[in-house]
């Protein structure tokens, strides 16, 4: 008796498990009704459909069980996952491209206006003003203009070179409107240009516009380069194609319990992570990067306030050349003086007008323009979205699991697990290409990372190393000559404890270098920290090991 019951067990047990491969507890000819119903949704033709299951031997990346999947419809089925997981990574990565977009239209549209507003003020208040010693050199005003534009939309230029040569252009027509009686060859105007530094024609303005307006300047063409820079990079990553191990194993996630008459199971919600992760291993590894782009994109928007910030400055050029050409007129005799003194006695233009008819009319009356708080505005609203987005990469597979792939919201027996409806047992595994050695579900070759996304991750340091520069307010387009683009660390060479760089996945405020080395220091002390934070080995301590060899040669009574 004993025999026979362990007998009837072992039976039941075998058709329990022929019931799980292919499906279906009831019978071998179940109905493919519902299959013909979903592949016929999709567009296919129902003529590939069998009108019941059929033995799956055929099968190369479903289960081989009692199925309703010919090898045609597994094949349409494995193009057409493939096709809709890299449209709904595109649709996920528009979201952000539109975001980031809207951002940079917002911010270059401010900073635009505020350049624009400050021309249109100077043309009207300077004429009535300064008379011809304006309308004159009206052509020396717009071409700075026009060189500060050329500079925030990222042209070649060097911007104190630009400010510079434009003070030494514009103190020599000025003169000469102020002289007129004079004759003033080139000669002599290459010697008062040499003589310009130490007499201060135009007083402080100069160098007070050039501080300022370097610092502001560099700060909002840098944050508009890393706004662009940054949907750039997610608008290449997200054309990047998937690869077969990763189309059969998204075609295993989504359609095989379709195939193998289980139709109304939804992924586990493990099982499809792990997918996922192995699918997007190498988009992961763009999150340390990522993170410390936008980090310093939302750092650097504080050098947009206060009387040296972008706001106050880029809006205001034309204050300081309303003083500039003031101190000039009030300075007038004492630097022809020093001028003459210097260079000589210039010959009289016996045919030039008196210095009477080039008297002076007054400063100008510069309107005061409250803020129109556009950027109290914009910056917030930036830095939530910016922020938001952190984790846009590591958190791809989750997002798609949940919107896009119907995942079960629970993993329990009722989940489509790769095989059957029951639970899913594997761990998931981590982020990045690195983690995938062990994925169950996608074979990643670890050793063969992507090129373009490898190259994206350079585009993201490069990005920040300026931004990191902007925020001391230096203009500097610099990039490690040592680094493989491998995407790991910063690319300065230096050691975390010494040169505080972070790189960790959880805190923002764990990962942003900027943030606490540098808050709360001046812009000069900032940009000694940044030169000096690294500090280099002294030479001795090089030779130590080759004096250790030398001494071992030696024999003991050396040591």
């Amino acid at each position: 008796m004993e025999l026979r019951a362990r007998g009837w067990w072992l039976l039941c047990a075998a058709a329990a498990l022929a019931a799980c491969a292919r499906g279906d507890p009831a019978s071998k000819s179940r109905s493919c009704g519902e299959v013909r119903q979903i592949y016929g949704a999709k567009g296919f033709s129902l003529s590939d459909v069998p009108q019941a299951e059929i033995s799956g031997e055929h099968l190369r990346i479903c289960p081989q069980g009692y199925t309703c999947c010919t090898s045609e419809m597994e094949e349409n089925l494995a193009n057409r996952s493939r096709a809709e997981l890299e449209t709904a990574l595109l649709d996920s990565s528009r979201a952000l491209q539109a975001t980031l977009a809207s951002q940079l239209r917002g911010f270059d549209d401010h900073f635009q206006r505020l350049l624009n507003d400050s021309e249109r003020t100077l043309q009207e208040a300077f004429p009535g003003a300064f008379g011809e010693l304006y309308t004159q050199s009206a052509k020396a005003f717009r071409d700075l203009y026009a060189e500060l534009r050329l500079y925030y939309r990222g042209a070649n230029l060097h911007l104190e070179e630009t400010l510079a040569e434009f003070w030494a252009r514009l103190l020599e027509r000025l003169f000469r409107q102020l002289h007129p009686q004079l004759l003033l060859p080139d000669d002599y105007l290459d010697c008062l240009g040499k003589q310009a530094e130490a007499l201060r024609p135009f007083g402080e303005a100069p160098r007070e516009l050039r501080l300022r307006a370097t610092r502001a300047f560099v700060a909002a063409r840098a944050f508009v380069q890393g706004l662009g820079v940054a949907g750039d990079v997610v608008r290449k990553v997200s054309q990047v194609p998937l690869g077969p191990e990763c189309s059969r194993a998204v075609m295993k996630l989504v359609y095989c319990a379709h195939c193998l008459g289980v139709p109304g199971a939804r992924p586990c919600p493990d099982y499809c992570r792990n997918v996922l992760k192995g699918c997007l291993a190498n988009q992961a590894d763009l999150d340390a990067e990522w993170r410390n782009l936008l980090d310093s994109m939302v750092l650097i928007t504080d050098k947009f306030w206060g009387p040296t910030g972008a706001e106050n400055v880029i809006g205001s050029v034309h204050s300081w050349l309303a003083e500039a050409i003031s101190a000039l007129q009030d300075n007038k005799d004492t630097l022809t003086a020093k001028v003459i003194q210097g260079c000589g006695n210039p010959k009289v233009n016996p045919q030039g007008p008196g210095p009477e008819e080039s008297r002076r009319r007054g400063k100008p009356v510069l309107p005061e323009k409250p803020p129109s708080g556009a950027l109290q505005k914009l910056v917030p609203e930036a830095k939530a979205q910016l922020r938001d987005a952190q984790d846009f990469w590591i958190s791809l597979p989750g997002t798609l699991c949940s919107e896009r792939l119907a995942m079960s919201s629970a993993s329990d027996d009722r989940c489509w697990n790769g095989v059957a409806k029951g639970r899913y047992l594997p761990e998931v595994m981590g982020d990045g290409l690195a983690n995938q050695i062990n994925n169950p579900e996608v074979e990643v070759d670890i050793t063969k990372p992507d090129m373009t996304i490898r190259q994206q991750i350079m585009q993201l340091k490069i990005m920040t190393n300026r931004l990191r520069s902007a925020y001391n307010g230096n203009d500097e387009d610099f990039q490690d000559a040592s680094d493989d683009g491998s995407g790991s660390g910063s690319g300065d060479g230096c050691a975390d404890d010494v040169c505080g760089r972070r790189v960790g996945k959880k805190s923002s405020s764990s990962r942003t270098p900027l943030t606490h080395a540098l808050p709360g220091l001046s812009e000069q002390e900032g940009r000694k920290t940044s030169a000096a934070r690294c500090p280099r080995p002294h030479p001795c301590l090089l030779l130590l090991p080759v004096l250790s060899l030398v001494l071992a040669a030696a024999g003991p009574r050396w040591r």
